[in-house]
């Protein structure tokens, strides 16, 4: 089975090598162009930003299935929450989408955010660190280390992979 990954980000990367199922499966990983803005401000531009890439990844990598990581945040009530989403396409299916953990930002860096900025780069200069969103990510830093951004992701893969094999259950 070939498996093309929407990103080269080696957190998303990892969380699908590490939800896959198939020790024989080819994975690649492709830059492809989420379609949304560098920040995604909501739900729904983060799905759409999935989307786009497990689509986008599909027709370029010319795979079996291809899988979307997006990152992005929500308005609430209580305050900016960090979102997930991912989206898993394949040949026979429309896409397969699924959600993942969510945390409130504190204010200093959600204030940030609604003033233009992008979590990636606002995260760097908070935990004084490089590559925050390609290693632990803000998760990572908020959690005291107990998750990363590559455990999250795998978390949505897993609800992804479980929604494609049981929709290939009913329709077979």
């Amino acid at each position: 089975m070939k498996i093309i990954i929407g990103s080269t980000n080696p957190a998303k990367v990892s969380a699908v090598k590490q939800a896959f199922p198939y020790q024989q499966a080819q994975f690649i990983s492709l830059d492809i162009p989420s379609g949304v803005s560098e920040q995604p401000f909501s739900d729904e531009e983060t799905i759409k930003g999935a989307v786009n890439r497990a689509n986008g990844a599909l027709k370029q990598g010319y795979g079996d299935i291809g899988i979307g990581l997006e990152g992005g945040v929500q308005e609430s009530d209580h305050g900016l929450l960090v979102c997930n989403w991912g989206a898993l396409v394949s040949t026979e299916n429309k896409p397969i989408i699924a959600g993942g953990a969510r945390f409130l930002l504190p204010e200093s860096i959600a204030d940030r955010l609604r003033a233009g900025e992008e979590l990636g780069p606002v995260m760097e200069d908070y935990a004084k660190k490089k590559n925050v969103r390609k290693n632990e990510g803000a998760v990572g830093i908020f959690t005291n280390g107990l998750i990363n951004r590559a455990e999250m992701f795998a978390h949505i893969i897993n609800l992804l992979i479980g929604q494609y094999y049981y929709s290939k259950n009913i329709s077979n």
